[in-house]
């Protein structure tokens, strides 16, 4: 087991922030696996080594959010950094991004509207 990382740009509230911490937890526990397991969780709101604000990077999200949530307020969501450090297999670390990619947007045939607008690493 190594120790792997999942990062996601979020433009997202305390509780969108909550939400997705929730989908990554979820995801990890559903591998029930006695060696997979979060290591640590970080909201970075800077880029690391740069100091360049995570708004700058992800400021397309803040333009999604507003095409896609027409006339509603952005409220309090900003666009932060979400850090995963897991101890996991390889293609547990696949399969986890996949789920949590999944649940955070779930395809659909119609058009739709992502609760918390997102971007994967």
């Amino acid at each position: 087991m190594r120790t792997r990382r999942l990062a996601f740009g979020l433009y997202a509230d305390e509780q969108g922030l909550a939400w997705v911490e929730g989908l990554v937890e979820d995801a990890v526990r559903s591998r029930n696996a006695r060696n997979t397991r979060i290591v640590s969780a970080t909201v970075a709101h800077t880029v690391p080594g740069s100091g360049l604000p995570t708004a700058d990077l992800y400021d397309y999200l803040a333009h999604q959010w507003a095409v896609e949530h027409l006339g509603q307020s952005s409220g309090a969501r900003q666009a932060v950094e979400l850090r995963v450090r897991l101890v996991c297999s390889r293609r547990a670390h696949r399969v986890i991004r996949r789920t949590v990619i999944h649940t955070l947007c779930p395809e659909e045939s119609a058009q739709h509207a992502c609760r918390v607008p997102w971007t994967a690493f």
